[in-house]
């Protein structure tokens, strides 16, 4: 018994400290939480964020409009400018969090904050962010977590910040964004306005298994690379001449064998650059040089379009 009263009296510790500085993002299914960063300012994910304004709730039981300071999409991070009164930001933990790291996640997903108790299990984890992008070094840990908890902290025994809930693999498992430097430098130009700017082609794509089964079906050879399967109109790839059936065989020079190929190229060109890709359109390939007159929120998705 002795274990379970050391193990309940840490979880209340926890909770009363991360408490007031873990609100409700948004309502209904589509809400999430957040986390108390500044005088003003809340960090949340960017999909708990529909439209430039949502409601974040306290747990004091008061409700306040916010509207975007920053965010970054394909990141999976936004913050928030609303007016958190009293409620006093986290500390960030100055100790990564290793495999074996017993942590606490909050989360405010029910109204009242709901704190629970995990290990980390894993480390440099990935998973796919709301637009396809891969997310890479993510903390796998196994403290249970509801529906609406992403975007809530993943703290330390002191409740300082280890990190932010993320995504959750199923079978009691669960990703957050680890609270490293990287990450603090990533949210300190959010709350400077700062949005992520990366270069978008408009293209939906297919996974490459889906496009050699496609060509295939036509009588096409196969060839290693991604099928473009829908171009949005007036994008960039649009602009370039590139249309539904294309085979992206090459970016700037680097053999595409999956989606995130395109990805790595395009994180390699300059705001308002170009990028050469090499298509294949039935038979016959070709080149086309891909102009970017500064637009943002690149995200081409297997399966659905670049917004």
């Amino acid at each position: 018994m002795a274990v379970l009263d050391e193990l309940s009296r840490a979880i209340g510790e926890v909770a009363h400290r991360v408490t007031p500085s873990v609100v409700r993002v948004g309502g209904g299914w589509r809400g999430g939480s957040g986390i108390v960063i500044g005088p003003g300012a809340v960090l949340t994910n960017a999909h708990n964020v529909r439209g430039d304004e949502v409601v974040v709730g306290f747990a004091d039981g008061r409700s306040a409009q916010a509207s975007i300071i920053g965010i970054d999409v394909d990141g999976d991070l936004c913050v928030l400018s609303v007016d958190t009164t009293d409620a006093q930001p986290l500390e960030w933990s100055a100790v990564a969090a290793e495999v074996g790291t017993p942590v606490f996640a909050a989360a405010a997903s029910s109204g009242a904050t709901r704190v629970t108790l995990g290990f980390v299990s894993g480390v440099a984890r990935a998973f796919r962010g709301p637009r396809g992008r891969r997310i890479s070094g993510s903390l796998e840990h196994t403290a249970p977590l509801a529906p609406g908890s992403s975007g809530g902290p993943l703290v330390d025994g002191e409740g300082r910040l280890l990190g932010v809930n993320t995504n959750r693999l199923g079978s009691g498992f669960y990703l957050a964004l680890p609270a490293d430097d990287t990450l603090r430098q990533r949210v300190a130009a959010l709350q400077r306005g700062e949005s992520a700017e990366r270069p978008r082609l408009g293209v939906g794509l297919a996974p490459s298994w889906l496009g050699r089964r496609m060509r295939r079906s036509v009588g096409l050879p196969e060839r290693e690379g991604v099928l473009v399967r829908d171009v949005e109109a007036g994008s960039p790839a649009a602009d370039a001449g590139m249309v539904e059936g294309d085979l992206i065989v090459d970016a700037g020079g680097r053999p595409i064998r999956e989606a995130d190929d395109i990805y790595d190229a395009l994180g390699e060109v300059t705001h308002g650059g170009s990028l050469t890709l090499r298509i294949v359109r039935g038979i016959e390939e070709r080149k086309v040089d891909v102009r970017f007159g500064g637009s943002t929120d690149d995200g081409s998705e297997e399966g659905g379009p670049v917004h």
